[in-house]
């Protein structure tokens, strides 16, 4: 049997990583920190390397550790001054990251690249989670390819590809380094303030009180992708890489991207939950302007190309948006 040590195994994402492995018939090791719960959730602080290497450590002795998911760091980092906030990978939050960038840093980078030396000195195969904003996303650019040119707009975006960097560098000799980058995500929560998508159907909410109103971006596109089929493709990937041999893996593409075809704006989004739902939308506005001059800058398009995917043969089918929505609406109203 392989094991399989997700980080964040608590989190958004991470939930859905842990039961795509464990459906695999994979022993699964989740960490977390500030929501963790032994035995089911070690608590680790992924800020210490001897946490990290004992971790991995241990869990090399119930079976063979075959891979190690990089997810949600934020909340698996004891000095973090970044709170976990509208998920994603890592600190997902972009505004967090500006200001604080150099907790951002730590978060991002310095603890990823401990990692990935950890894992590599192991023959660990680490999978670390990425995201679109490594892309400058300019009107006209997009779909970007795994090899297009990064030029993140903000701090987060900056932090990310440095934690790319990182766990490239450390895993070159070994070829046991494996980036996926992936945009906003969407999906089973415990909370809708896990997800930038999510909570929107908390501002729709919202704007069914009396007078309420709410300005929503109606400029930048999203590509909104739920967590359980970016789940299927980590599990793909673990499978992949972990069962070629170690001269053939090397020659195996070291960034994949996964995205959602499903092109919508966060106004667009709370139309489809507000129609969904049965409410008006009139309290809602929907804001075209854009960036506006000393806010965190974010992208127009990051749309991510599959393409890497397709050529390894693993699926890049997903769900339907609003199948998905009308489908948890439905549990919400039992």
């Amino acid at each position: 049997m392989k094991t399989a040590l997700v980080t964040g195994a608590t989190g958004l994402l991470g939930r859905q990583v842990v039961k795509a492995f464990d459906r695999g018939g994979w022993k699964v090791v989740g960490t977390g920190f500030t929501r963790a719960k032994p035995p089911s959730t070690l608590k680790v602080d992924l800020g210490s390397q001897e946490e990290i290497e004992k971790v991995l450590d241990d869990a090399t002795g119930y079976y063979p550790l075959y891979v190690c998911f990089v997810y949600d760091l934020v909340s698996s980092f004891k000095t973090a001054n970044l709170t976990p906030n509208y998920a994603g990978a890592a600190n997902r939050f972009p505004d967090k990251c500006d200001a604080d960038p150099a907790a951002a840093k730590a978060l991002n980078t310095a603890a990823s690249q401990t990692l990935a030396h950890a894992t590599s000195t192991r023959s660990i195969l680490l999978i670390y989670i990425s995201t679109d904003y490594v892309f400058p996303g300019k009107p006209g650019e997009a779909p970007y390819e795994a090899d297009s040119h990064t030029e993140p707009p903000n701090i987060y975006g900056q932090t990310k590809l440095d934690g790319e960097k990182a766990i490239l560098a450390e895993s070159e000799a070994s070829g046991l380094g494996v980036v996926l980058r992936v945009p906003v995500l969407y999906g089973e929560a415990e909370e809708n303030k896990e997800s930038a998508i999510n909570v929107l159907m908390d501002a729709v909410q919202k704007v069914q009180e009396k007078d309420a109103q709410v300005k929503m971006d109606d400029w930048a596109a999203r590509f909104p992708t739920n967590t359980e089929d970016v789940a299927r493709v980590c599990y793909d990937i673990a499978v992949k890489y972990s069962d070629t041999e170690p001269g053939e893996r090397m020659a195996l593409p070291k960034i994949l991207q996964f995205s959602s075809e499903d092109r919508m704006t966060k106004y667009g989004i709370c139309e489809i939950f507000a129609e969904i739902m049965g409410v008006p939308l009139d309290g809602m506005m929907a804001n075209k302007e854009g960036n506006v001059e000393g806010g965190v800058q974010r992208p127009f398009d990051t749309h991510l190309s599959n393409k890497a995917l397709r050529e390894l043969g693993i699926s890049v089918k997903t769900q339907s948006f609003v199948g998905w929505w009308r489908r948890e609406v439905g549990a919400y109203r039992k």
